[in-house]
């Protein structure tokens, strides 16, 4: 294993009676890496993490966690991992500083320094000026997650697994887990389950995307656009009479599409148009320039978003899987 490396899996399988869960899963994630799982529901991601964190076995591969084989020493692994899972369990009679106090001694921190510790945690995830004493059950969802986070960072293990972390919440409430995950960086390396696929790519350095349990797709944004989707589009800003300018795209055999009519009155739009290069920008500035009637307002290239190359990878899996079939 790469000593820079926190989690390594090779070949892990995982079925549930005829039900394959994980097949042949194969990744590695760095030290201080922030990385995204994602995958269509039932894609295995669940299962995949609870491997990791020592709450499943796999039924054949293996998984090494700082160094470590899960499947030898699952009890090490648990103190080396801050898990939590999906829908976040709290007991919701407790008050906040109760539960993290009893989590921190289920997790064997030093009674000496169980308050300290606590205290850390609320910190980080801004719960000790405003929660500390508040009882689970009177909680938003926003704060319950907030006291998930400061449970699986108690102890200081080396890796966070966060199964959809803000699955449930309000926007204001995301944006405020997307700042504490982001305050992570380069303190712990992160594995984040969502599907919320902008919080991803806000989030996250890298991404695997699993599909049918098979490991589809890995890299960062920039590599798995160009694997996935060879082009781009140009998007022009345009005002005035557009009809001459549509026709010259149909007579180019030009695809495109209108997205957006802002302003109709005052014929504003913004269309979009496949490009494979970026040079191309000005041969579309010299085009409008010389059709009547029409403006060019701004232009400029739209990348391909986490979504569309999300939908590419999982289309690929879909066709390669009805093909062997």
């Amino acid at each position: 294993m790469d000593e820079n490396s926190s989690i390594s899996v090779s070949d892990l399988s995982k079925s549930y009676g005829k039900v394959s869960a994980i097949k042949n899963a194969s990744f590695q994630i760095n030290k201080g890496e922030i990385v995204g799982l994602l995958g269509p529901n039932g894609a295995g991601k669940s299962t995949t993490m609870r491997i990791l964190g020592g709450l499943l076995s796999a039924d054949s591969g293996s998984a090494t966690v700082c160094g470590l084989p899960v499947a030898d020493n699952s009890l090490a692994i648990k103190r080396k991992i801050g898990f939590m899972q999906e829908n976040n369990p709290l007991p919701e009679e407790l008050r906040v500083m109760e539960y993290l106090k009893l989590r921190a001694e289920l997790k064997e921190v030093d009674p000496q320094k169980i308050s300290n510790e606590v205290r850390r945690v609320m910190d980080l995830c801004d719960l000790f000026r405003t929660a500390r004493r508040k009882i689970i059950r009177t909680l938003s969802k926003g704060f319950k997650q907030r006291v998930g986070i400061a449970d699986a960072l108690i102890g200081s293990p080396e890796i966070i697994i966060l199964d959809e972390p803000t699955i449930g919440l309000d926007p204001h409430q995301i944006q405020g887990i997307r700042k504490l995950i982001n305050s992570l960086r380069g303190h712990y390396t992160v594995l984040i389950s969502s599907h919320i696929l902008s919080e991803i790519e806000r989030n996250c350095d890298r991404v695997i995307i699993i599909n049918h349990g098979r490991v589809v797709a890995m890299g960062t944004l920039h590599e798995l656009s160009e694997e996935f989707i060879n082009e781009n589009y140009l998007k022009l800003q345009v005002s005035g009479k557009i009809e001459h300018l549509i026709d010259h795209l149909k007579t180019a055999g030009e695809e495109y599409e209108i997205e957006e009519e802002a302003n109709a009155e005052n014929e504003a739009y913004t269309i979009l148009i496949k490009s494979t290069n970026a040079l191309e920008i000005a041969h579309y500035t010299k085009m409008i320039d010389q059709i009547s009637h029409c403006q060019l307002k701004g232009i400029n290239i739209k990348q391909p978003d986490l979504e569309a190359i999300f939908l590419a990878a999982t289309k690929r899996s879909w066709e390669e899987v009805r093909t062997k079939s």
